[in-house]
């Protein structure tokens, strides 16, 4: 996952994020340079998916 893809495209993203998991929150999607990890734990707690899974997922909505 390219973090600068993430921060460039996280707002776009994080809408997206929303319409599909309607309950993650804003503290949730919260996106800090440099803890990457701390964000996928908190999607990886709030969807039940794997980290791969996610990040796939998010390369794919990007």
């Amino acid at each position: 996952m390219d973090k600068l893809e993430i921060k460039g495209n996280w707002n776009i993203l994080k809408g997206k994020f929303k319409q599909r998991y309607a309950e993650l929150t804003d503290d949730d999607l919260r996106y800090i340079e440099g803890k990457e990890d701390e964000l996928l734990g908190r999607l990886q707690e709030k969807t039940g998916k794997a980290r791969a899974e996610l990040i796939e997922e998010i390369k794919q909505l990007s």
